[in-house]
C-alpha cells in the first residue's frame, strides 16, 4: 500500500505539532517526509529525530547553521525559502500542509501547486493575500486543497456532495474571544497574556490574539470567500461561545447543515490529510452530556469592528485584504511590545486601509509591495 508522503511547514508551532501527532497515529497510512519552521531548530531537530522524515528546512542562513549541527545524518537539512521550495516540489511528495505564520508560506505553497502536489492550508495569508491567483493556480493544476482550519473544514464537510447554486449562505461560528462580554472601556486596559489567553481553543498566540479582536474571523471570511467562491455578502459570522459546532452552510430551501465534534484541531488535520476517506481518529467523539445547552449571538460590530474591515477589503479586493492583513499583523506586534492599548489595533487597521491606494488587479509583486507598505505604515515607520 503506497504511503501518502507529506511535508509540514510550521512543523514547531501548535498546527505542526497536532499535524506530527496525527502523523504519528496514521503511520499507516502517512509517512512525514519532511518538516520546516522558522528559528526554532532544536525543536525542529528534535521533530525530525523522532518523525523520520528525510528533510528539515530551516528559515534563515544563521539558523540553517544551527539546524545542520543537530540533525542526524540520515536527514537533510535546508535553507530558507529557496530550500523549502525544493522540500515541497519533490517528485515523491504527494500534499504539503502549509502552517506558516505570516506571508513566508505564499511562494512555497504556490510552487508546490504548479508542481502537482495536493495542499492541506491552515496558514489564512495565503489565501488573504493572494485569494484569487492562489485558486486560479489549483484550477490550473487540478489538485486538492484542503481546508485545515476547523471552520473551513466544517464547511467543506457540509458541502461535499452538495451543488454550489444551491448553497445561500455560509456561516462561520466564532468563540467570541476572552472579551466577548466586556466593554470598549474595559478592553482598552487589557494585556497581552489576557488577550491569548483563548477560552476553549488551544491555539499558537498569533491566532489567540487574532480571536480577541475577532480579526481572526475576519481572515476566515475574506478565506472562505475564495475556497469556496462564495460573495462576502453571503457569509455571515454568529457567536457560539462553546465552540462545538464548527461553522454551518444554509441552502436556498432554507435549512442548514452544521459541522460538530470537541474543540481539537486534530478533527480538521486528519480529514485534510485523509480526504476523500475517513479514519478512525484518537480522540473521542462529541459526549452531548457535557454540553447541557447550545448558545449562539450576534457579534457587536462596534465593539469589535474587524468583521466590518473584511467586508470593506472584499468589496474592493485587489490589494485590500493583503493591507488589512499586514497592518494587523503590525498593529499586534506594537500592542505585544506594550507600544499601543489593544483597542489601538483596530485604529491603526482602519487607518492604514483608508490610506491605501488600491491596486485593482494586483500581480504577485503588486500583493507583495502592499504587504510591505502596510506593514511600514501601521508600525510607524514610513
Amino acid at each position: 500500500m503506497h504511503k501518502k508522503k507529506i511535508v509540514i511547514l510550521g512543523s514547531t508551532g501548535s498546527i505542526g505539532e497536532n499535524a506530527l501527532k496525527v502523523a504519528k497515529h496514521l503511520k499507516g497510512e502517512i509517512e512525514v517526509f519532511g518538516i520546516a519552521a522558522g528559528s526554532n531548530v532544536k525543536k525542529l531537530s528534535e521533530q525530525a529525530a523522532s518523525c523520520g522524515c528525510k528533510y528539515a528546512a530551516a528559515g534563515d542562513e544563521a539558523s540553517f547553521s544551527k539546524l545542520k549541527s543537530l540533525l542526524p545524518s540520515s536527514v537533510k537539512a535546508l535553507s530558507g525559502q529557496q530550500g523549502i521550495i525544493e522540500m515541497v516540489t519533490h517528485p515523491d511528495v504527494d500534499t504539503v500542509l502549509c502552517a506558516i505564520v505570516g506571508t513566508a508560506g505564499l511562494m512555497p505553497v504556490l510552487e508546490a501547486i504548479k508542481a502537482g502536489k495536493n495542499i492541506a492550508i491552515a496558514s489564512k495569508e495565503v489565501l488573504v493575500m493572494a485569494g484569487e491567483i492562489v485558486m486560479s493556480e489549483v484550477r490550473k493544476a487540478k489538485v486538492r486543497f484542503l481546508p485545515v482550519d476547523s471552520e473551513h473544514s466544517a464547511i467543506f464537510q457540509c458541502l461535499d456532495g452538495k451543488k454550489h447554486k444551491d448553497v445561500s449562505r455560509l456561516i462561520l461560528t466564532a468563540s467570541g474571544g476572552p472579551f466577548r462580554c466586556m466593554s470598549s472601556d474595559k478592553m482598552r486596559h487589557v494585556s497581552y497574556e489576557e488577550a491569548i489567553a483563548h477560552p476553549t481553543w488551544n491555539m499558537g498566540p498569533k491566532v489567540s490574539m487574532d480571536s480577541a479582536t475577532l480579526m481572526n474571523k475576519a481572515l476566515e471570511i475574506i478565506e472562505a470567500r475564495w475556497l469556496f467562491d462564495v460573495p462576502g455578502k453571503n457569509i455571515d459570522v454568529v457567536l457560539h461561545p462553546q465552540s462545538v459546532i464548527h461553522s454551518m452552510v444554509e441552502f436556498v430551501d432554507g435549512t442548514i447543515l452544521a459541522q460538530m465534534s470537541t474543540p481539537d484541531m486534530r478533527f480538521p488535520i486528519q480529514y485534510a490529510l485523509t480526504y476523500p476517506h475517513k479514519h478512525p481518529g484518537s480522540l473521542e467523539p462529541l459526549d452531548f452530556k457535557k454540553f447541557s445547552s447550545l448558545t449562539f449571538e450576534l457579534p457587536d460590530n462596534r465593539r469589535f469592528p474587524s468583521l466590518d474591515f473584511a467586508h470593506q477589503a472584499l468589496r474592493l479586493e485587489g490589494t485590500m485584504p493583503a493591507v488589512m492583513n499586514a497592518a494587523n499583523e503590525a498593529a499586534v506586534e506594537l500592542f505585544k511590545h506594550g507600544k499601543i492599548k489593544f483597542t489601538d489595533i483596530w485604529k491603526i487597521i482602519e487607518k492604514t486601509m483608508s490610506s491605501h491606494k488600491l491596486v485593482v488587479s494586483p500581480s504577485l509583486e503588486d500583493i507583495l509591495s502592499a504587504d510591505e507598505w502596510a506593514h511600514k505604515i501601521a508600525a510607524g515607520t514610513k
